[in-house]
C-alpha cells in the first residue's frame, strides 16, 4: 500500500529548472564603514587646505603651465601629495563596491578579505610605478622628469574627485551598480587619457619624440598592461 502510494502519488516540484538566481549583493561590513568614517573625518579636517589647492588643480587640468606654477609652490605640493594619500582610501573603496577590478580569484573570498586584496593590488601597483619610475630616472636634466610624476598626482585626485561625485549623483538618482560602473570606467579612460597626453607633452620639453613614447611605454603602458592582464587571467 505504501509502495503504491509512493508511485502513484504527484510530483509537487517543478520538473523544469528555475529562473536564474538573483545575486547576492553584499551589505557594508563592519570594516567598510569604519574606513568610511574615518576618510570623512580626516577629509573634513584638511577641507580648508584642499579648498586653496582645488584652483591650482583645475589650472594644471587645461594648462601645462599650471603644473608649473603648483609644482613651484612647497605649500601647494604638500598639500597635493596629502590629498592624494587621503583620496586613496575612497577610491580603493569605489573600486571595491562597484568591482572595477574583479578577477575570477576573488570570487571565494569574503567581503572584508576582498578588500584588503583589492587594496594590495592597488598599492602595488602604485610601487611598480614607481619602481620603474625610478629605474629610467634620466642622469641629466631631470626637472620636466619629475614634473611629469607629479603631475601624476593632480591627475588622480581631479579623477578621484570625479568619480565620487559621480557615485553620489547616479546612486541617488537609482542606478544600478552595473550602470555606475561603467560609467565610472568611461571616466577613468578620459581622464587617464587626457593625462597621457599631459605627461607626454611635459616629457617633450626635455625629451626628442622617440624617447618620450619610450619613456611613456614604460612609466605609463606597462604597468597598466600588468593592472589588466592580473584582471582577465588571474
Amino acid at each position: 500500500m505504501l509502495l503504491q502510494d509512493i508511485i502513484g502519488g504527484e510530483l509537487l516540484l517543478k520538473t523544469t529548472p528555475s529562473e536564474t538566481p538573483v545575486p547576492v549583493t553584499e551589505g557594508p561590513t563592519g570594516l567598510f564603514i569604519g574606513i568610511v568614517v574615518a576618510a570623512i573625518v580626516a577629509f573634513l579636517v584638511f577641507l580648508p587646505r584642499f579648498l586653496a589647492l582645488a584652483p591650482l588643480l583645475f589650472d594644471s587640468l587645461f594648462r601645462a603651465r599650471g603644473s608649473v606654477s603648483l609644482e613651484s609652490s612647497v605649500r601647494s605640493s604638500t598639500d597635493r601629495r596629502l590629498m592624494a594619500a587621503l583620496l586613496t582610501v575612497p577610491t580603493v573603496l569605489i573600486i571595491f563596491t562597484y568591482r572595477l577590478y574583479d578577477p575570477d580569484f576573488l570570487l571565494g573570498f569574503g567581503p572584508d578579505l576582498r578588500l584588503g586584496i583589492i587594496a594590495g593590488v592597488f598599492l602595488a601597483f602604485l610601487l611598480l610605478r614607481y619602481t620603474i619610475y625610478r629605474l629610467l630616472m634620466p642622469h641629466r636634466r631631470r626637472d620636466f622628469y619629475i614634473l611629469s610624476r607629479n603631475t601624476s598626482l593632480t591627475y588622480f585626485i581631479l579623477l578621484a574627485l570625479l568619480l565620487l561625485v559621480t557615485v553620489g549623483l547616479l546612486e541617488l538618482v537609482g542606478c544600478s551598480r552595473m550602470i555606475i560602473g561603467q560609467v565610472l570606467y568611461v571616466e577613468s579612460a578620459f581622464i587617464y587619457t587626457v593625462f597621457f597626453f599631459r605627461r607626454a607633452q611635459i616629457l617633450s620639453l626635455s625629451c626628442n619624440h622617440l624617447r618620450t613614447f619610450l619613456y611613456l611605454c614604460g612609466l605609463e603602458i606597462l604597468p597598466l598592461a600588468a593592472l589588466v592582464v592580473s584582471a582577465y587571467l588571474l
